[in-house]
C-alpha cells in the first residue's frame, strides 16, 4: 500500500509541476508563441489539411488540448553542465569537500548522471521549444499558399496575413486568401515534331488527362507529361525524357479560359562542340546479354564459358553454373522486341525474386552493326550471392498461450542447389516457455519447450509435369514451395509430435495482388501423453468430479474415501465409461442433463488427445492497396478456402476399402479429418491526418466437417480473446456462444470479429490508441449439442460479445511495441439483463501485451 501511495504521489507532483509550467517561460521578450493558424479563403476559414501543410510554422502539438511536449522542454534545464559547475563556484571549497570521499573523477562524471543532465536531455528531446512567430516563414507561407491555389487554377490569386495578440506574448496568424475566378481549359491542340511519335501519341490520346472543359491543374500537366513519357518509353523511344514535353498556356484575350498546346521537340543531344536535333527514333533490341558472375569490383570481363539459348547470351567468367531456363525465364526482353521501360522493371523484379544474385544491373548500347542505329544491346550483369550462407536469430516471445519464451534457431541457405536457382533452406530450432493457462504442478517457470527442424525447397518456376504458361504467365513471377517439418512439444500437458509437408504454388497476378495454391498440405499431429488430459484440462476434470460425488459407487475410483476425488487416469476413465455403457449402478437416477455433460465432456477429451492427419488442399488469395510502411491509407482483402480429406475419401470409395466400426475410412490405421474451410478477412484504414488514423477489420470464417468427421481437428478451430482479437478476453477465453468458456482452450468451428481503433499521436514516438472489439465463436454442424454453444439462427448474434478499451504504443521504426487495456463491455455469458456493463472495471479487465499493431 505504501508503494501504491508513493507512486500517487509522485504523479501527482510531476503532474502539477507540468501543468504549472508557464508556456512562455522561454518566449524572449518582445517576441509572440505562435497558438493557432487560420485560413480563410473568399473570408470563409477553411480546415482542409493539405492547406495548412503550405505553412512553414505551425503551433505546438498538443495532447488533448495541452502543450505537453511544449511544456516538458520548458521544465528542462537547457544548460545543466553550467548549473552543475555553478554549484562550486558559488560554495568554494564544496567540489574539495565532495572529492574527498567520491574522488574528483566521480565527482566530475555525477555531473553527466540521469539526475544531473540525462533527465534535461531527456525532456528537450522529448518536449517541444516553443514556435516563435516568424515574420520571413510567414511570408513564405503566405506565397506557398499562392502558389497552391494558382496551380488549382487560380491565376489572379492575391493574399495576405496578419497578426493577432491574444494574451501576453501569444499570438494567433491569420491568412486571408482571395482567390478571383478559376480558369478553365479552352482549346487543346497539338505540335509532334517527329511523326513516329505522334502516331504513338494518337493512339493512347483518349487516356489524356488534359480535356477541353476542365478547370486548369498543374497537377494534371504533371500526370500528362509522366503518361506520354511512359507510352513513348514503353514503344521503341529510348531516349525520350519528360523534359521534351512542355505546353504552351495561352490566356490573353480570353475570360478565364486558357488555350493549350502540347509541344514535342526533336531530340536534340550534344556532338562534338555543337548541338544537333534530329527525329526521335524507335529501338529495337538485337542482342541480350546476360553476365552470370560478374563483379562491380572488376573493370573487365574475362569471359571463359558461354552458351545460346533461345536467342539469349549467356557468358561466364568461370565455368557456367546455372541451367539456361532458370536464369531466361527470369529475363522479359527478347530479341528482336522493342525497347520498353516495363520490361527492364520486370526483368530486375523477378532476378531479386530469385534471391540468388544481389540487386541486378541492366544497361543499354547502340548495336554499332546497325547501319541504321535503331538497335540496342540489352546488357543484363549478375553478381552471385554466396552459395552458402549461415544465419541465426534469437527471439524473446509472447504468444495468446505463452506468456514468455525464449526461442533460438540456426539456419542454413544453400542457393543454385540444383543449379535451377533453386533455394534450399534448412532450420533447427528450440523454444523454452512460460504459460500460466497450463497445468503447473510444480511451479516450474518454464514448462513449456519445443524443438523441431524445417526445410524448405524453393523453386522459381510452377513445377508440373505440365506447360501452366498461359494460365500463369511468368510475369506473375511464379515459384514453387516444398515443405516438410517436424516439432516436438514438451511440457506438462498432453506433449506433442507434428509432422508437416506440402507443396504450394505462389505468384502475382497483379502488383500488389498475390495468390497461393497448396496442391497439398499436410499434417500429423500425435499426442505422446493423451493420459494427462484431465491435469490440463482441470475445467472439465473438475465438471465430472462435481458429477461422480453424485453417482459413482465404485470406491477404486476414489483417491480417497474422504475427499471422493477421482484418480487420473483410471478413475476418470472408468467412471466415464461405467456412465456411457449403463452397466452400472449408481448412487441415484441418472438425470439426462448429467448423462449429456458427461457425454459431451468424453467427447471433448477424445477429440483433443485422438492423433489427427489432416490432407488438405487451399486457394488463398490477397490485395491491398497498401504503397509502403507509411501509407496509413488502405485497404487489404484477403480470402481463402481449404477442403480436407476429399481426396483420401474419392480414393477409398473408389478402390472400395472397408469402412471402420464407426464407419469411417482410415489411413495408417487412423481416421483422417474431412472438412470444407472459408475464411475472409478485409482490414481498412483512413488516414485522417496528422497522424490520427482509424483503422477497421473484420473477419468470418467457417470450417464444416462432413463424411470421415463430425468435428473439426483442435488445429483448424477458431478461438476468441487475446492481444490480436478480442482484447477485453483472455486466449481461448471467450465463448463458444453464450456458454462462459467452461473450458481451458475453448474453440469452435466458426467465428466473427469485427474491431475499430482511432490512433493518435501523444508525443514524439509515444501514440495512443482507444479501440472496441466485437465477435464471437460459436460450434455449427458438428457434433456438439450445447444451446448455449451452437449457432442454430440469426437471432444467435445477440451473443456477439463487446470489449473496449485504450492503448499504447511506442513507435522503434523497425517494430512498435504495444499496450492494450480492454474491458467487458457486452459480456453474452450472463444472464441477459446483466450483460452491459456489469465487469467494465480493472478487476476484470485485461492487459495485453503485444508486438506491431493487432491489424
Amino acid at each position: 500500500m505504501k508503494k501504491i501511495s508513493t507512486k500517487i504521489t509522485a504523479f501527482i507532483v510531476i503532474a502539477t509541476l507540468i501543468c504549472a509550467c508557464n508556456a512562455v517561460k522561454r518566449v524572449p521578450d518582445g517576441k509572440m508563441l505562435l497558438t493557432k493558424n487560420e485560413i480563410t479563403l473568399n473570408d470563409k476559414k477553411i480546415t482542409e489539411e493539405t492547406i495548412f501543410d503550405q505553412l512553414y510554422q505551425k503551433p505546438n502539438s498538443t495532447f488533448l488540448g495541452y502543450r505537453l511536449r511544449l511544456n516538458l522542454y520548458n521544465l528542462a534545464n537547457l544548460n545543466p553542465d553550467s548549473t552543475y559547475q555553478a554549484k562550486f563556484l558559488n560554495h568554494p571549497g564544496k567540489y574539495e569537500k565532495q572529492a574527498k570521499w567520491l574522488s574528483a573523477k566521480q565527482v566530475d562524471r555525477l555531473g553527466q548522471s540521469f539526475f544531473y543532465k540525462g533527465i534535461h536531455n531527456f525532456l528537450t528531446t522529448t518536449g517541444e521549444p516553443p514556435v516563435i512567430i516568424d515574420s520571413v516563414k510567414a511570408s513564405k507561407s503566405l506565397l506557398r499558399l499562392k502558389y497552391y491555389y494558382f496551380n488549382k487554377g487560380y491565376f489572379n490569386v492575391k493574399a495576405l496575413y496578419n497578426v493577432d495578440t491574444t494574451d501576453v506574448k501569444k499570438a494567433r496568424i491569420t491568412y486571408a486568401i482571395t482567390s478571383g475566378n478559376a480558369f478553365f481549359l479552352d482549346s487543346v491542340k497539338t505540335a509532334i515534331s517527329t511523326p513516329v511519335l505522334d502516331s504513338l501519341y494518337k493512339i493512347t490520346k483518349a487516356n489524356t488527362f488534359i480535356k477541353s472543359g476542365l478547370q486548369y491543374k498543374t497537377e494534371d500537366f504533371e500526370n500528362e507529361r509522366n503518361r506520354i513519357t511512359t507510352n513513348f518509353r514503353n514503344n521503341g523511344a529510348y531516349y525520350f525524357q519528360p523534359n521534351y514535353v512542355t505546353f504552351n498556356i495561352d490566356t490573353i484575350k480570353k475570360a478565364n479560359k486558357a488555350d493549350i498546346t502540347l509541344l514535342i521537340n526533336d531530340y536534340s543531344f550534344q556532338q562534338g562542340d555543337s548541338t544537333r536535333t534530329e527525329p526521335f527514333k524507335l529501338y529495337k533490341i538485337s542482342d541480350v546479354n546476360i553476365y552470370t558472375d560478374y563483379s562491380s569490383n572488376s573493370n573487365t570481363l574475362n569471359i571463359k564459358d558461354s552458351t545460346v539459348y533461345k536467342n539469349f547470351n549467356l557468358f561466364s567468367q568461370k565455368k557456367l553454373k546455372y541451367k539456361p531456363k532458370a536464369i531466361t525465364d527470369a529475363v522479359f526482353i527478347t530479341k528482336g522486341s522493342s525497347y520498353a521501360d516495363f520490361k527492364t522493371v520486370l526483368t530486375t523484379r523477378y532476378l531479386n525474386n530469385l534471391k540468388i544474385f544481389n540487386y541486378p544491373s541492366i544497361q543499354y548500347e547502340v548495336d554499332k552493326r546497325d547501319t541504321t542505329a535503331q538497335s540496342l544491346i540489352a546488357k543484363v550483369y549478375l553478381t552471385p550471392r554466396k552459395k552458402f550462407s549461415f544465419g541465426t536469430t534469437f527471439d524473446v516471445t509472447h504468444s495468446n498461450i505463452q506468456d514468455f519464451g525464449i526461442g533460438l534457431s540456426v539456419s542454413e541457405t544453400i542457393r543454385n542447389v540444383f543449379n535451377g536457382a533453386e533455394t534450399l533452406e534448412i532450420a533447427a530450432r528450440g523454444n523454452i516457455g512460460a504459460s500460466k493457462d497450463l497445468a503447473n504442478p510444480r511451479n516450474n517457470f518454464f514448462n513449456v519447450s519445443e524443438y523441431g527442424l524445417d526445410v524448405k525447397l524453393n523453386i522459381p518456376r510452377i513445377l508440373l509435369p505440365f506447360n501452366t504458361d498461359r494460365i500463369i504467365p511468368k510475369s506473375m513471377i511464379p515459384s514453387t514451395l516444398i515443405t516438410a517439418g517436424f516439432a516436438k512439444q514438451q511440457n506438462i500437458g498432453l506433449d506433442k509430435e507434428n509432422f508437416t509437408g506440402g507443396v504450394s504454388y505462389n505468384w502475382t497476378p497483379k502488383i500488389n495482388n498475390t495468390a497461393r495454391f497448396d496442391l497439398f498440405n499436410t499434417q500429423f499431429v500425435r499426442n505422446l501423453n493423451p493420459r494427462n488430459y484431465f491435469n490440463v484440462y482441470s475445467s472439465s476434470y473438475n465438471a465430472l468430479n462435481n458429477l461422480s460425488k453424485q453417482y459413482n459407487t465404485n470406491t477404486t475410483y476414489y483417491d480417497n474415501p474422504v475427499d471422493k476425488n477421482l484418480v487420473i487416469e483410471e478413475g476418470t476413465s472408468g467412471f466415464t465409461k461405467d456412465v456411457l455403457s449403463g452397466n452400472t449402478t449408481f448412487l441415484q437416477p441418472l438425470a439426462t442433463a448429467d448423462f449429456e455433460s458427461i457425454k459431451s465432456i468424453e467427447e471433448r477429451r477424445q477429440r483433443l488427445t485422438e492423433n489427427d492427419f489432416i490432407l488438405a488442399t487451399s486457394f488463398t488469395f490477397s490485395k491491398t492497396t497498401k504503397k509502403d510502411l507509411s501509407d496509413n491509407n488502405f485497404y487489404l482483402f484477403k480470402t481463402k478456402i481449404e477442403s480436407a480429406g476429399t481426396i483420401l475419401s474419392a480414393f477409398a470409395k473408389t478402390t472400395n476399402q472397408k469402412e471402420n466400426s464407426n464407419g469411417n475410412y482410415e489411413i495408417f490405421n487412423l481416421e483422417y479429418s474431412e472438412y470444407v474451410k472459408t475464411e475472409f478477412d478485409y482490414i481498412k484504414h483512413w488516414d485522417l491526418s496528422r497522424e490520427n488514423i482509424i483503422a477497421f477489420r473484420s473477419f468470418f470464417g467457417i470450417a464444416i466437417p462432413f463424411g470421415n468427421s463430425n468435428y473439426i481437428p483442435f488445429s483448424r478451430s477458431y478461438f476468441s480473446g487475446g492481444s490480436n482479437d478480442n482484447r477485453a478476453w483472455q486466449p481461448y477465453g471467450l465463448g463458444p456462444g453464450s456458454s462462459g468458456a467452461l473450458d481451458d482452450f475453448n474453440e469452435a468451428n466458426m467465428k466473427i470479429a469485427v474491431s475499430a481503433e482511432y490512433r493518435f499521436k501523444i508525443a514524439g514516438s509515444l501514440k495512443g490508441a482507444v479501440f472496441a472489439d466485437a465477435g464471437n465463436i460459436w460450434n455449427v454442424l458438428d457434433n456438439v449439442v450445447d444451446q448455449k454453444s451452437t449457432f442454430t439462427s440469426l437471432n444467435d448474434l445477440k451473443e456477439i460479445a463487446l470489449g473496449s478499451g485504450f492503448g499504447l504504443r511506442y513507435d522503434l521504426s523497425f517494430f512498435v511495441i504495444r499496450f492494450d487495456l480492454g474491458f467487458k463491455t457486452y459480456n453474452p455469458a450472463n444472464e441477459t439483463n446483466r450483460r452491459w456493463f456489469q465487469e467494465y472495471n480493472f478487476s476484470n479487465s485485461v492487459l495485453n501485451f503485444g508486438i506491431n499493431y493487432p491489424f
